[in-house]
């Protein structure tokens, strides 16, 4: 697409943002980036203007590409609505230079894991994937790299999705909806009519799968079109344990084993299942999506194995920040598990962290150690709950003692259920440190 004389303004520089603003500049477009944050690292051929905005240059703008950061409601960004401005996010405006078929990937837990499965299955039968969008390469990149992808497996997020322009995936999926972003979205009905946008230009033969039962869901997707899948029913995925059944709208099936998938979690036996159904879609043949199972590797610090010593396997899962996170993977883990829980909280409505919740879970598990500043709060919340929580003051401790308890057979599950900033920059670097100390040889008594 040739911008040439064309004025382009983008708001927002963080990391779509830039890459937004470098496609426009290559594409021949006069640029200007805006960013209300001030020190910002220069992009080549692009004007920036850091500190507060000047009307003028929304005025002035033929395009606009917003940030998904940036709600639609910000004031300047309002009234080029309004002015019926051509304003775009960072996914429509890579869609204007894109014309490979796409794979789009949206819900609220589960989509980074499910983007990278379905890209690692369709590079293992033999295609080159594009794989990024929310989850690490902004979309624009793809069209700036040129590197001769042939299809494009992209997660979005529902920030993404309001200015989605063009995107007609020809397999789309909402994974499944739980209250989040409630503060830009209002209500459960405006965050599921954000995540159905992904469906909003499909066509039939576009493939929309949406889980099975979720009214929610299915009454914000009902307003657009593609052929409907159910995740969970038929057409869509069956599974049964690790057996696999994939059924298309048009009524052929497909039936896979699951046996090959090593990355530990029920659910990622489901996010295998829907990335496998995404995958045929695109055009994978089922045998090969079956024997490219056992290459399926887990996103770092999502269920991620780091160490396997003395018949104990030991799985980062510091990802999961929240209740729901680490439900999922107590709930879904095959082996006994020394599990541990801790560090910053995050209160519920209620005033408690909601360990409550995690307690019918936790009672097939080898031990539960809390640990860190929301430690004794877990301890004392599943305590009352009849669980029996072994307390240690840090992350090194409950590591210490885990390898004390844990027996051949058994996992050490890191699915922490809290914010990492009491001790730790990050997430990232919480499960660094645990993957460091899990590799680390055992001290002698």
């Amino acid at each position: 697409m040739d911008l040439t004389g064309r004025r382009v303004l983008v708001v927002g520089l963080a990391r779509s943002g830039r890459a937004a603003a470098r496609l426009a500049h290559a594409a021949g477009a006069r640029t200007v980036a805006v960013d209300l944050r001030t020190g910002l690292d220069p992009i080549d051929g692009v004007v920036l203007e850091l500190g507060p905005h000047r009307p003028q240059r929304f005025e002035e703008a033929d395009t606009i590409v917003v940030s998904p950061g940036i709600p639609l409601t910000q004031p300047d960004v309002a009234a080029a609505i309004a002015a019926g401005k051509d304003v775009t996010g960072e996914i429509g405006f890579a869609m204007r230079f894109l014309r490979q078929p796409v794979v789009g990937i949206t819900g609220t837990n589960g989509k980074s894991t499910t983007t990278s499965f379905t890209g690692q299955l369709l590079e293992a039968c033999g295609f080159r994937p594009f794989v990024g969008g929310n989850l690490g390469t902004p979309l624009c990149e793809a069209a700036l790299r040129g590197k001769g992808e042939d299809v494009l497996v992209v997660e979005l997020s529902s920030y993404q999705l309001e200015l989605a322009g063009s995107l007609k995936p020809i397999a789309g999926v909402v994974l499944n909806l739980t209250p989040d972003h409630l503060g830009r979205h209002g209500t459960m009905e405006g965050y599921a009519a954000a995540k159905a946008r992904l469906f909003a230009h499909m066509t039939p033969g576009d493939w929309a799968a949406i889980p099975a039962g979720d009214a929610l869901i299915e009454r914000a997707a009902s307003a657009y079109g593609g052929d409907r899948l159910w995740l969970g029913g038929s057409p869509g995925t069956e599974r049964d344990g690790r057996e696999l059944r994939l059924t298309a709208p048009d009524g052929r099936v497909a039936r896979l084993s699951l046996a090959g998938v090593t990355v530990p979690g029920a659910h990622n036996l489901d996010n295998a299942a829907t990335a496998a159904l995404l995958a045929w879609r695109a055009g994978a043949d089922p045998a090969r999506i079956e024997a490219a199972f056992a290459s399926l590797r887990a996103l770092p610090h999502r269920m991620q194995v780091v160490a396997e010593a003395d018949g104990v396997l030991w799985v980062n899962d510091s990802k999961a920040t929240n209740l729901d996170a680490a439900l999922v993977g107590i709930s879904g883990m095959e082996r006994p598990c020394v599990v541990l829980l801790g560090g910053q909280g995050k209160p519920m409505a209620d005033g408690t962290l909601g360990a409550v919740a995690l307690a019918p879970h936790l009672g097939r598990h080898r031990a539960v150690l809390s640990f860190g500043e929301a430690g004794p709060r877990i301890a004392d919340e599943l305590t009352a709950a009849g669980v029996e929580v072994q307390r240690t003051s840090s992350l090194e401790e409950a590591v210490a003692l885990a390898r004390a308890l844990a027996r051949p057979g058994d996992a050490v599950l890191l699915s922490p259920m809290c914010a990492s900033f009491d001790a730790f920059r990050d997430f990232e670097h919480r499960g660094e440190v645990f993957a460091t100390l899990a590799s680390a040889p055992a001290r002698s008594p």
